[in-house]
């Protein structure tokens, strides 16, 4: 089973870039995707079901901003849009697929980067998401959490660490956080479980040079639970082409949705 997760920065944006010609190529099972920054009356053609895949979207009510979507080769057996608190769903922050006991969610934490008000909605999403991650680490079934994250959770995970100490993805407060989902509610980031090097990132600024001096953040994760993380066999963040500011994050996992679902 491969799965690729990436911060689109505009579902438009990057089909114009190329993303949707890119995408056949990689064979994946499921494809999970933020910040479409459209709704579903924008969202046509190749954008709604590429190749073949059956598309599912959670936008946000604001026009051009957030939203998440899923693409999957097997149609899920359930879908969950939202999480049922309104201020989060209104942004469109949240999306699930059930596959058998397999569980597959796109996920896009707010930034705080562009004001107080917008850390303290950071701040609100950390603080109602821990319940619901304690329960979904607990219901029994393989979990995979697939998004933009918007928090770096180690020195390894920045270039320029020490000036970002004070900034909105590096604050104390969101890595202690993140920590917790590891540590307390034991779920994997499953790229770190394989790749421990330094300088791999997801996302570039799109200030000074910042995509080619590789002066990066990895804030882009599949975070799951033990077991299915532990089949996982390979990572790789794709860089050869550009379709967002964000690059695409590839996992495979040693697991086929078709024999443990059923479908």
């Amino acid at each position: 089973m491969r799965i690729i997760t990436l911060n689109l920065n505009g579902v438009r944006s990057a089909a114009n870039k190329g993303f949707f010609r890119w995408l056949p190529m990689q064979q994946a099972n499921i494809v999970c995707v933020q910040e479409l920054k459209a709704h579903l009356i924008d969202i046509t053609g190749e954008m709604a079901s590429p190749d073949g895949y059956h598309g599912y979207f959670h936008c946000a009510e604001k026009k051009g901003y957030s939203g998440v979507g899923i693409y999957s080769r097997h149609k899920p057996d359930n879908i969950i849009e939202g999480l049922g608190i309104t201020e989060i769903d209104a942004e469109g922050r949240f999306l699930r697929a059930d596959f058998g006991p397999l569980t597959v969610i796109s996920i896009y934490f707010p930034s705080g980067s562009s004001g107080e008000h917008r850390q303290a909605a950071k701040f609100f999403f950390l603080e109602r998401f821990l319940p619901m991650l304690r329960e979904l680490a607990g219901c029994g079934r393989e979990i995979i959490l697939c998004g933009d994250w918007n928090i770096a959770h180690k020195e390894i995970d920045l270039k320029n660490w020490r000036s970002n100490q004070k900034n909105s993805g590096f604050l104390p407060e969101e890595r202690a956080w993140l920590s917790g989902v590891f540590d307390e509610l034991e779920f994997v980031d499953v790229f770190r479980q394989i790749n421990v090097e330094p300088e791999q990132y997801t996302w570039w600024s799109n200030r000074g040079q910042a995509w080619a001096k590789n002066v990066g953040w990895r804030i882009d994760y599949q975070i799951a639970t033990p077991e299915i993380a532990a089949k996982a066999t390979e990572v790789s963040i794709y860089k050869a082409e550009r379709f967002s500011d964000h690059s695409p994050l590839t996992i495979d996992y040693d697991y086929s949705i078709l024999s443990e679902s059923g479908n």
